[in-house]
């Protein structure tokens, strides 16, 4: 549980939440037994898993179909894909769709937007993990953002659970690797899938170039791009949030959009939206 602090203002502030705090920290120092469990096929297993649950559960799941709707899928391909979502560890669905709405209906606002890059690098990074408001991290006030999903049984369990699954994943790659596959799949690739999706809200809000004239600080980041499977083209995305492609010319690689497209081949991504006419968007 998190308590909070009364500063002289009179404005409630939170407090830092020391669980937060001991489980990404304990994460992280357990990804730094790395050197002494490494071989080539459990760093292949890494990259392998920071694929399915980063480009896959996260920027297409959690973000381009859950939150923003950007394409149709049926049912039976939406659920395992929102699972595979929730293996990432970011939140459950819920909590996940419901901040990333209030980011784009907020987005810098100090008070609004749960990880405001106005305030600092850091603090949108990751510090506004560690410093939890309610009105971000109570399910009691963040289920209304994301109600369509809270509607659904399902999204309800998985909201709630999503950090069980980390279980059975633990042991299945334990049965297939050892100590090496746990080490690099489950720590390793949960700490740089977390780092390079939160600079999506750090760095990408700081450096880069625009395309739009967006009402925020939003850029295109080619690195972050790369590492968060396109995401990093901000500026494209907060311009037309609802845009299923978030890289729009060919040197802007979007490999998540590779893997909408092939859904769309297979006759199982419907009412894909696709960016206007660009000539007339772009800013003069």
């Amino acid at each position: 549980m998190t308590t909070h602090s009364v500063v002289a203002e009179g404005k409630q502030q939170p407090a830092l939440s020391w669980t937060n705090v001991a489980f990404f920290g304990a994460f992280h120092v357990l990804a730094m037994l790395a050197p002494w469990f490494f071989s080539w096929s459990a760093l292949g297993v890494m990259i392998l898993l920071h694929w399915l649950f980063g480009s896959i559960g996260i920027c297409l799941g959690y973000h381009r179909l859950l939150t923003h709707r950007s394409f149709q899928v049926p049912k039976w391909v939406e659920y395992p894909i929102a699972i595979l979502g929730a293996l990432a560890i970011q939140g459950g669905p819920i909590f996940w769709v419901a901040g990333h709405r209030l980011h784009h209906a907020h987005t810098e606002d100090n008070d609004k937007d749960p990880y405001s890059a106005k305030r600092g690098f850091w603090w949108s990074h990751m510090l506004w993990i560690f410093y939890p408001r309610p009105e971000f991290f109570e399910k009691r006030n963040y289920k209304k953002y994301a109600s369509e999903l809270e509607r659904q049984p399902f999204y309800r369990w998985l909201d709630r659970y999503f950090l069980f699954l980390q279980i059975p994943v633990g042991i299945i790659l334990y049965l297939l690797g050892g100590w090496s596959f746990v080490v690099y799949g489950v720590f390793v690739r949960a700490v740089l899938l977390w780092h390079s999706t939160w600079l999506i809200n750090s760095a990408s809000h700081m450096r880069g170039y625009r395309h739009f004239d967006s009402n925020d600080n939003s850029r295109n980041l080619w690195w972050a791009a790369i590492l968060t499977y396109g995401e990093g083209w901000h500026n494209n995305h907060h311009a037309y949030p609802n845009v299923a492609k978030a890289g729009w010319f060919w040197w802007e690689v979007d490999v998540t959009w590779w893997a909408i497209k092939a859904l769309q081949t297979l006759g199982l991504a419907k009412k894909v939206v696709l960016p206007p006419q660009l000539e007339t968007v772009r800013k003069s």
